[in-house]
């Protein structure tokens, strides 16, 4: 028996489901799996290869590395493609700010040395320190992850800059819904001890298509009783918090600490 057992948790997860739902099913968890969005190849995506083709062909300053997951999968994208040396070159040559240790990772393991680093992890933190760090007339080459960011984009628009945006893992809704009714269904009928989300895009999506299926409303009265929303960290947690579900999440911003949070969460309400 383990500290999980008895209690079903929703994962809305696709990138890296597996891993996630075999740990907790380790603990004894019974996993409800809908994903909530799909993930576009990336060596297929003709605006990922003509944003990095934009990159190669004038010199950025600045290099903006959201995620880490993200920046790897540019990497190996441009490998297929023939062009990751040359992009590691051109990215090499500008100052590059990462979001926070996972973005750093993905930096050094490709060979290359971060500028800066956002101690807080945050998107807030990482913009704003860039958008005053003097990117008056410079191009700026910004790696997103699944979505645009305009609310943190613009102001280094304002401050002068000119960006390229790269969007590696651009997200779609799943081919087939009908798994994120059924967990919809399941945490509006209080049978889930928990709500799993490992990505902003994830979360925004699961809102969306509550409403669309009719249930918003109803879903949102879940999310905010007893039901526990677990999220990863800050970022994936903020479209649920803006629609006023109260989240809990980590303190290192990892798989492994989440599963450890929801076992003690869980098991200490039980």
């Amino acid at each position: 028996m383990g500290e999980l057992s008895g209690i079903a948790i929703g994962v809305t997860a696709e990138r890296r489901a597996e891993e996630f739902i075999g740990a907790l099913e380790r603990y004894g968890a019974e996993v409800r799996h809908a994903p909530t969005i799909t993930i576009v190849p990336l060596d297929s995506d003709p605006e990922l290869r003509a944003g990095t083709e934009s990159v190669l062909a004038s010199p950025v300053g600045f290099t903006v590395v959201t995620t880490g997951a993200g920046f790897r999968g540019w990497l190996a994208a441009a490998e297929d493609w023939g062009l990751r040396d040359r992009l590691v070159t051109a990215l090499g040559a500008s100052r590059i700010y990462a979001r926070g240790p996972k973005a750093v990772g993905a930096v050094r393991g490709a060979g290359l040395r971060e500028a800066y680093s956002a101690a807080s992890e945050s998107n807030a933190e990482l913009f704003g320190t860039l958008a005053a760090a003097g990117i008056d007339g410079a191009r700026v080459a910004v790696q997103l992850h699944g979505t645009p960011l305009p609310e943190h984009t613009a102001p280094l628009v304002t401050a002068g800059a000119t960006l390229v945006e790269l969007q590696p893992y651009r997200w779609y809704s799943p081919p087939d819904v009908t798994p994120v009714h059924d967990l919809i269904d399941a945490a509006v009928a209080g049978e889930l001890g928990a709500l799993t989300f490992t990505s902003a895009p994830a979360a925004a999506n699961f809102l969306t298509l509550a409403r669309s299926y009719g249930r918003y409303d109803e879903l949102l009265a879940a999310m905010r009783g007893p039901l526990v929303c677990a999220c990863v960290g800050p970022v994936t947690a903020a479209p649920l918090e803006a629609a006023g579900v109260r989240t809990v999440q980590p303190e290192r911003q990892r798989l492994g600490a989440l599963v450890k949070l929801l076992v003690t969460t869980l098991s200490t309400a039980g």
